[in-house]
C-alpha cells in the first residue's frame, strides 16, 4: 500500500495553558481533496500553521512516507507545499503578475546564481511565463497588468491561489478560500478545486459546508483541538459527535 503524501501523527500544540491541538492524526493521499472543518476555535488554522512552520508543537510529520523535520516557512516551496491565507495577503500597489511572481520563491537561489552570471533578463522572462501559466489556471491572464488594488475581492482570491500555484506544489493548503464569495464564485471555486486535484493534493479549511460536501474525498472534523470524526463527507455529516459539536446547526445538514 502506497504511503500518504502527507502524514501527521500525534500532533499536540499548547499556547500557555490552552491546548490548541491534542494528538491529532491526519493523512493526505496523492491527488486527494481533504476537508478540515469544525466550530470556531477548534484548531483548524493552528493545524495549517503547524504544517506551514508558523507554530511548533509535539508530534511527527512524514512526506511520501519519509519522516522529516517540521517545515520552516522558507522551506515550504522546496518541499512542494503552498498555502493561501484566510484573507488574500497580496501587495495592493503591485500588479497581478508581480504578485504571482513573488510566489516563485522556489527559484530564488537560481535567481541569485543567474544574477551573478548576468542572466537576469532571461530568468525574469521565465518567471513571467510561470506566473502567467499559474494565472491561466484561475482564468486571470487578462488582468495580469492590473494593480491588485483595482480588483474586486473575489478576483483577488483567485490571484492569491495563482500565487500559491506558481511554485508547482504537490500539496496545496487552502485556508477558507470561499470566504467572502457569492454563489457564482463559489461554483467556480468548486470546479477549480476538483480540476487542480489532478495536479496536486488539496487540504482545505472551510466554513462553507456546501464547498466541503461538493469537492472533498474525505473530511476531518476538529473540536476543541481533537479529531472527533473522519471519513467521507456524507458519513461525517451524520456522525452524532459532529452534530453535537455544531449544536445541530444547518452547517452540517
Amino acid at each position: 500500500m502506497k504511503a500518504p503524501l502527507l502524514s501527521i501523527r500525534n500532533l499536540s500544540i499548547k499556547f500557555g495553558g490552552l491546548v490548541a491541538l491534542n494528538e491529532v492524526n491526519l493523512d493526505l493521499d496523492a491527488n486527494e481533496i481533504v476537508g478540515l472543518i469544525g466550530p470556531n476555535g477548534a484548531g483548524k488554522t493552528t493545524l495549517f500553521n503547524s504544517i506551514s512552520g508558523l507554530v511548533s508543537g509535539v508530534g511527527s510529520i512524514a512526506l511520501n512516507g519519509s519522516p522529516c523535520a517540521w517545515p520552516k516557512p522558507h522551506e515550504l516551496a522546496e518541499l512542494g507545499i503552498a498555502r493561501t491565507l484566510q484573507g488574500v495577503g497580496l501587495f495592493p500597489e503591485m500588479t497581478v503578475l508581480e504578485n504571482v511572481m513573488v510566489g516563485a520563491t522556489k527559484y530564488a537561489k537560481a535567481s541569485l546564481i543567474r544574477s551573478a552570471l548576468g542572466l537576469d533578463r532571461r530568468f525574469e522572462a521565465k518567471l513571467k511565463d510561470l506566473a502567467l501559466a499559474a494565472l491561466a489556471k484561475v482564468s486571470c491572464t487578462s488582468i495580469a497588468k492590473q494593480k491588485v488594488s483595482e480588483l474586486p475581492y473575489p478576483i483577488t482570491k483567485r490571484v492569491a491561489i495563482a500565487r500559491a500555484l506558481v511554485s508547482d506544489p504537490k500539496i496545496l493548503l487552502l485556508d477558507e478560500p470561499a470566504g467572502g464569495l457569492g454563489a457564482e464564485d463559489i461554483a467556480w471555486l468548486n470546479e477549480f478545486i476538483k480540476a487542480i486535484s489532478k495536479q496536486c493534493s488539496v487540504l482545505i479549511v472551510e466554513h462553507h459546508m456546501d464547498v466541503i460536501m461538493s469537492v472533498c474525498d474525505r473530511v476531518y472534523v476538529l473540536d476543541f483541538g481533537q479529531v472527533i470524526a473522519e471519513g467521507k463527507p456524507e458519513m461525517v455529516k451524520k456522525d452524532p459527535a459532529v452534530i453535537a459539536a455544531y449544536l445541530g446547526s444547518s452547517a452540517v445538514k
